[in-house]
């Protein structure tokens, strides 16, 4: 039986969980998730448990945070000076941002804290350092790679 590897294009449905079990993502409802093995499109965890799966097969993988999402980095966790906002911006915890590193390059922050002096910005992804689990079933490989 044909068997995924790196180039392929292949079509997924995945569900996404913290440890605990509670899911914060899934592909059911959904278009399965499509892409290509070997390109770096998805966590390095979830590609490597793509890999080698047969067409119908299913299995469940424990991903660390360093093949997922990477480790939390205080040095992402920026402090800036209510006054130095936006004044049609009013920020609240929760709220996502998007900050100009250069013309070129946007950053997606989130308001992590926020006094009347001060807003904490988060430029960590919402599940760096932590750890997840993900069910995935390969649905088809779209388009086997070169050999």
């Amino acid at each position: 039986m044909e068997k995924a590897k790196a180039d392929d294009t292949v079509k997924v449905h995945y569900t996404g969980k913290f440890e605990d079990g509670t899911v914060f993502d899934s592909s059911a409802g959904r278009d399965p998730l499509e892409f290509t093995l070997g390109k770096r499109m998805v966590i390095p965890g979830f590609e490597a448990a793509a890999l080698g799966m047969s067409p119908g097969e299913t299995k469940t993988v424990n991903i660390p945070a360093e093949e997922a999402y990477g480790p939390r980095r205080e040095e992402m966790v920026m402090e800036v000076a209510r006054a130095s906002m936006p004044p049609d911006i009013q920020p609240e915890v929760g709220q996502i941002l998007q900050i100009g590193q250069s013309q070129d390059q946007m950053l997606q922050v989130m308001v992590a804290q926020v006094t009347e002096e001060s807003v904490v910005l988060d430029a960590n992804h919402p599940l760096a350092g932590m750890d997840l689990v993900f069910e995935i079933e390969l649905v088809e490989i779209v388009e086997a790679g070169p050999a």
